[in-house]
């Protein structure tokens, strides 16, 4: 069981499940003190960050790369082709193979629409990449986020899948915005190391024993881990 809450991981405790802690990254909104836009996020971060931002950025943009935003219904068909096309151009560059079917997202498409949104990134009238985020409305909450191009451009992924939309939780009101896990590097974009929880059971005594064991050793250094990520906070000191 994934993503439990404090209630969940006691019951998953007195059921006698194994616990595991691991770190995502995740911007927030700052409740008291809103950003009202992307240059507003900016602003907030350490000179140096905001500095390889704008020149990540600026690189895509002179590169003549654009995007376009696409919302719930109006991701169409030939979307949803090209989408998985760049999809599963992203596995096969890391020698892997895709867990979602073309079935799957023909399936989010018809019964899910709402919670779907699409940056299509064009150099000129072709699009070149794509990256999907999943977003729930009424929490203001996003998720990101599958991706892939079909030909290299320096910083295009920052900007597809991190900038994007982060510009696009800003401008519609979201509070968050889920980065996923893995890669340090999303903190110098705003995103930061939160704690996730997750509960574990094995049929096998052995194998859980084993796991039990790998859980222990794991779980006395995440703590540490995550003090040592949030004093590379790229925020700007209040």
């Amino acid at each position: 069981m994934l993503f439990i809450d404090d209630a969940d991981r006691a019951a998953f405790q007195r059921a006698g499940w194994m616990l595991r802690q691991g770190v995502q990254f995740h911007w927030t909104q700052d409740v008291a003190q809103p950003v009202a836009d992307f240059a507003g996020l900016l602003q907030r971060l350490q000179r140096d960050k905001r500095k390889k931002i704008q020149q990540e950025r600026r690189r895509v943009a002179e590169q003549g790369v654009s995007f376009s935003v696409h919302e719930g219904a109006a991701i169409t068909e030939p979307l949803w082709d090209f989408f998985h096309r760049c999809y599963t151009l992203t596995y096969a560059a890391h020698h892997s193979t895709p867990y979602l079917t073309r079935d799957f997202f023909t399936r989010m498409a018809r019964t899910m629409a709402e919670n779907w949104l699409m940056f299509v990134a064009r150099r000129g009238n072709a699009p070149i990449a794509a990256a999907l985020i999943a977003v729930d409305p009424p929490r203001g909450t996003a998720w990101g986020r599958y991706w892939g191009c079909t030909e290299h451009v320096p910083c295009l992924h920052f900007e597809a899948c991190y900038y994007q939309p982060l510009a696009w939780c800003l401008a519609n009101g979201y509070v968050r915005f889920e980065g996923g896990a893995q890669g340090e590097h999303k903190m110098a974009r705003g995103l930061l190391p939160v704690a996730t929880h997750s509960a574990h059971w094995l049929r096998d005594a052995r194998f859980a024993a084993a796991v039990a064991d790998f859980l222990a050793a794991e779980g006395a250094g995440i703590g540490d881990y995550v003090d040592e990520l949030r004093e590379r906070n790229p925020f700007k000191s209040s």
